[in-house]
């Protein structure tokens, strides 16, 4: 029984890999049969565990939540954890721009988008506290903040290529990173 259910973890895992190349190779909107090209399997199979593009979608955010709480785990209590959480912000919009394009378009009111981006945020909490009480960034930083860092990151979906995405990001982190910081309060006063 294990089996078949392991079996059923692995191909959808490797539906979620096979849309996120399709969808970082051709967008969103991409045929869904692509996917099941790249994972080579049957359409029946991707149905059976995405019912819809939307379900698939929501999906992938998932699994992005996940990335973040593997991110997480991978820092443990280090106090710079917040600025290495923004990078890995950058790092997904270069790597998947298409899927970042559709989470900041979606209704932001839509339940399952809502709910995902609260726990994010909620993930990300402790180490925006411990960023804090080291003196690491600025005491009026505030979670509803990250949001705002992730949307100006955004601005590197601009690059058409990779390689410009991430030198956007680069760039957009040079500039935030500072401003971020705890001398930025005491300079502006």
């Amino acid at each position: 029984m294990s089996s078949i259910r392991s079996d059923a973890a692995a191909r959808r895992a490797l539906l979620l890999d096979a849309a996120d190349a399709v969808f970082r190779e051709h967008g969103i909107t991409a045929p869904l049969e692509l996917i099941v090209e790249r994972a080579g399997v049957g359409r029946a199979t991707l149905y059976r565990n995405f019912p819809d593009r939307t379900a698939l979608m929501e999906a992938l955010l998932q699994r992005t939540i996940q990335q973040i709480q593997v991110h997480l785990q991978e820092l443990g209590d280090r106090d710079d954890a917040v600025f290495e959480l923004i990078e890995g912000m950058a790092q997904r919009i270069v790597h998947s721009p298409a899927l970042a394009d559709y989470w900041r378009a979606v209704d932001r009111d839509n339940p399952a988008i809502h709910k995902a981006r609260q726990y994010a945020l909620q993930l990300m909490e402790p180490a925006l506290h411990r960023a804090k009480a080291a003196g690491l960034c600025r005491d009026d930083l505030q979670l509803a903040d990250l949001s705002l860092i992730s949307g100006m990151l955004g601005a590197a979906l601009r690059g058409r290529t990779a390689d410009d995405r991430a030198a956007l990001a680069r760039r957009a982190i040079e500039l935030l990173r500072p401003g971020l910081s705890a001398a930025a309060t005491t300079e502006r006063r």
